[in-house]
């Protein structure tokens, strides 16, 4: 099947109108209520914490202030509100390699590979302008725009750059539009499995062709972590309403999604 830019919209337009179905719904309460599970983020994703080795990371600079000292420790855990913290102090001097390489920490953990891909990013002649342009673009015009800036950054994918604008956005005192949130190829996953659901649910029997196309699992648009926002901030909403105690910020939504809180079929 060729792809139609007019079935895509199609099915964006159902998943933004129908949002969440009703096993999604009770899926996440169930989610949220366990405590092995969300309950430690009824008020934020701050807690969430990842591994990482803090000796792998010696040939990056500059490292986050706030960071494990790297020569003194071979492993360490940090949190989101740990890169909140370190974001928002590079921010105070405008040091946007430094809060890049914050997240970037957080965003490949243990994987051994996360400092040479960092680096090689860093490397490149335009990095430090792409980055701080980014930050600019997400104050005065918005995430989709700084998402188009950070896409044309050598080595970097969406799966990380919109890390570095997730945690950009929770640091600065004010952003454009949506806040902006995580998109990687597990939360494709989920939108393409309930994109290719919902369409067969609505009579769109192309819907799953369709689905894979711009729910693939990288290399997306500007136009589709657009649709992705739109739809993650209208579903938390969609939360909020239904389910007591359900945190208004939609990056616990993110976080359940990425968690596998609900695996449509």
């Amino acid at each position: 099947m060729r792809f139609d830019q007019r079935l895509a919209d199609k099915l964006d337009a159902a998943m933004l109108e129908l949002l969440l179905p009703e096993d999604a719904v009770e899926s996440l309460g169930r989610w949220l209520a366990d405590p092995e599970g969300g309950k430690r983020y009824a008020k934020g994703t701050g807690p969430h914490t990842i591994p990482y080795s803090p000796s792998s990371w010696m040939g990056v600079a500059p490292w986050p202030v706030t960071f494990a000292d790297r020569m003194a420790i071979q492993s360490a855990y940090v949190s989101r509100a740990d890169v909140v913290a370190a974001v928002t102090a590079a921010c105070q001097s405008e040091n946007w390699r430094e809060a890049f390489v914050a997240t970037q920490v957080w965003g490949y953990g243990d994987r051994g590979y996360g400092p040479f891909r960092t680096g090689q990013v860093l490397a490149q002649p335009d990095a430090d302008v792409v980055i701080a342009d980014a930050v600019s673009l997400l104050r005065y015009q918005g995430p989709v725009a700084a998402y188009e800036k950070l896409n044309t950054a050598d080595g970097l994918g969406p799966a990380f750059f919109t890390k570095y604008l997730y945690f950009a956005a929770l640091a600065l005192p004010k952003v454009t539009g949506l806040c902006p949130l995580i998109l990687d190829s597990v939360l494709a996953e989920v939108l393409r499995r309930h994109a290719t659901r919902l369409g067969r649910a609505v009579g769109y029997e192309w819907s799953e062709a369709i689905a894979k196309r711009i729910w693939r699992d990288g290399g997306w648009t500007s136009h589709r972590y657009d649709v992705y926002l739109r739809w993650m901030h209208a579903a938390n909403d969609q939360l909020a309403a239904r389910l007591v105690g359900w945190p208004a910020a939609p990056d616990v939504l993110e976080l359940a999604l990425f968690s596998g809180a609900w695996n449509p079929a």
